[in-house]
Protein backbone atom coordinates (compact mmCIF):
# COMPACT_ATOMS: atom_id res chain seq x y z
CA UNK A 1 0.00 0.00 0.00
CA UNK A 2 1.15 3.48 -0.70
CA UNK A 3 0.35 6.34 1.80
CA UNK A 4 0.18 9.79 -0.07
CA UNK A 5 -0.53 13.10 0.91
CA UNK A 6 -1.53 16.25 -0.94
CA UNK A 7 1.45 17.19 -2.24
CA UNK A 8 1.19 14.40 -3.86
CA UNK A 9 -2.51 14.29 -4.78
CA UNK A 10 -2.47 18.02 -6.05
CA UNK A 11 -0.07 17.16 -8.76
CA UNK A 12 -2.79 14.95 -9.89
CA UNK A 13 -5.14 17.96 -10.79
CA UNK A 14 -2.48 20.40 -11.41
CA UNK A 15 0.13 20.74 -14.13
CA UNK A 16 3.70 20.87 -11.74
CA UNK A 17 7.00 19.23 -12.06
CA UNK A 18 6.62 15.28 -11.54
CA UNK A 19 2.80 15.31 -12.12
CA UNK A 20 3.61 12.76 -14.25
CA UNK A 21 5.08 10.61 -11.36
CA UNK A 22 2.07 11.46 -9.50
CA UNK A 23 -0.19 10.11 -11.31
CA UNK A 24 1.61 7.30 -12.78
CA UNK A 25 1.33 6.46 -8.71
CA UNK A 26 -2.37 6.92 -9.35
CA UNK A 27 -3.26 4.61 -11.83
CA UNK A 28 -0.59 1.92 -10.85
CA UNK A 29 -1.01 1.52 -6.67
CA UNK A 30 -2.87 0.66 -4.48
CA UNK A 31 -3.38 4.19 -2.16
CA UNK A 32 -4.55 5.46 1.12
CA UNK A 33 -4.39 8.63 3.30
CA UNK A 34 -5.15 9.76 6.53
CA UNK A 35 -8.72 11.53 6.72
CA UNK A 36 -6.79 14.76 7.01
CA UNK A 37 -5.90 14.34 3.45
CA UNK A 38 -9.33 15.44 1.96
CA UNK A 39 -8.96 18.78 3.82
CA UNK A 40 -5.67 19.93 3.29
CA UNK A 41 -5.94 19.26 -0.15
CA UNK A 42 -9.32 21.19 -0.04
CA UNK A 43 -7.28 23.65 1.79
CA UNK A 44 -4.40 24.48 -0.44
CA UNK A 45 -7.05 24.89 -3.55
CA UNK A 46 -8.67 27.46 -1.85
CA UNK A 47 -5.15 28.78 -1.05
CA UNK A 48 -4.30 28.77 -4.94
CA UNK A 49 -7.88 30.70 -5.87
CA UNK A 50 -7.58 33.17 -2.92
CA UNK A 51 -4.31 33.91 -4.52
CA UNK A 52 -5.63 34.27 -7.86
CA UNK A 53 -3.27 31.05 -9.25
CA UNK A 54 -6.13 29.10 -10.53
CA UNK A 55 -10.14 30.53 -10.44
CA UNK A 56 -12.72 29.31 -7.79
CA UNK A 57 -14.32 26.69 -10.32
CA UNK A 58 -11.34 24.91 -11.15
CA UNK A 59 -10.74 24.89 -7.51
CA UNK A 60 -13.77 23.06 -6.85
CA UNK A 61 -12.94 21.00 -9.97
CA UNK A 62 -10.00 19.95 -9.18
CA UNK A 63 -10.91 18.80 -5.40
CA UNK A 64 -13.51 16.98 -7.09
CA UNK A 65 -11.05 14.60 -8.87
CA UNK A 66 -9.28 14.08 -5.94
CA UNK A 67 -12.41 13.10 -4.11
CA UNK A 68 -13.23 10.77 -7.05
CA UNK A 69 -10.00 8.64 -6.72
CA UNK A 70 -9.16 5.77 -5.39
CA UNK A 71 -7.98 6.87 -2.57
CA UNK A 72 -8.57 4.51 0.88
CA UNK A 73 -9.57 6.43 4.46
CA UNK A 74 -7.22 5.99 7.55
CA UNK A 75 -8.92 7.23 10.25
CA UNK A 76 -6.18 9.41 11.69
CA UNK A 77 -6.97 9.62 15.40
CA UNK A 78 -5.32 6.17 15.92
CA UNK A 79 -2.28 8.00 14.71
CA UNK A 80 -2.17 11.04 16.63
CA UNK A 81 -0.10 9.76 19.08
CA UNK A 82 2.71 8.50 16.82
CA UNK A 83 2.37 10.64 14.94
CA UNK A 84 3.12 13.66 17.64
CA UNK A 85 6.39 11.42 18.82
CA UNK A 86 7.24 11.00 15.12
CA UNK A 87 7.16 15.00 14.86
CA UNK A 88 9.36 15.83 17.70
CA UNK A 89 11.91 13.22 16.35
CA UNK A 90 12.11 14.66 13.08
CA UNK A 91 11.17 18.42 13.96
CA UNK A 92 8.23 18.25 11.78
CA UNK A 93 4.49 18.95 11.52
CA UNK A 94 2.50 16.74 13.35
CA UNK A 95 -0.06 17.04 10.06
CA UNK A 96 2.76 15.48 7.78
CA UNK A 97 3.51 12.94 10.51
CA UNK A 98 0.28 11.85 10.42
CA UNK A 99 1.37 10.49 7.16
CA UNK A 100 4.40 8.45 8.04
CA UNK A 101 2.52 7.20 10.31
CA UNK A 102 0.00 5.33 8.47
CA UNK A 103 3.00 4.05 6.18
CA UNK A 104 4.73 2.08 9.38
CA UNK A 105 1.01 1.26 10.78
CA UNK A 106 0.19 -0.28 7.37
CA UNK A 107 2.99 -1.80 6.65
CA UNK A 108 3.22 0.25 3.18
CA UNK A 109 5.26 3.32 2.42
CA UNK A 110 4.86 7.00 1.96
CA UNK A 111 5.21 8.99 -1.11
CA UNK A 112 5.32 12.94 -0.80
CA UNK A 113 6.54 15.53 -3.01
CA UNK A 114 7.70 18.06 0.32
CA UNK A 115 11.26 17.70 -0.25
CA UNK A 116 12.08 18.88 3.80
CA UNK A 117 9.82 16.24 5.02
CA UNK A 118 11.50 13.78 2.58
CA UNK A 119 14.86 14.51 3.37
CA UNK A 120 13.98 14.19 7.28
CA UNK A 121 12.52 11.30 7.26
CA UNK A 122 15.43 9.25 4.88
CA UNK A 123 17.88 10.42 7.28
CA UNK A 124 16.28 9.05 10.20
CA UNK A 125 17.18 4.93 10.57
CA UNK A 126 14.01 3.55 11.73
CA UNK A 127 11.79 5.72 9.02
CA UNK A 128 13.62 5.90 6.11
CA UNK A 129 12.59 2.48 4.75
CA UNK A 130 8.71 3.64 5.48
CA UNK A 131 9.63 7.44 3.12
CA UNK A 132 9.93 7.97 -0.24
CA UNK A 133 10.37 11.43 -2.12
CA UNK A 134 7.94 11.47 -5.54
Amino acid sequence: MVIVDASVALKWVLQEQDSDRAIALLVSEALAAPDLFWAECANVLWVKARRGQIDRGDANAAFAAIDAAPVSVIPARSLAAAAQAMAFELDQTVYDCLYLAAALASGGVFVTADEAFAKAALAHPVYAASARLL
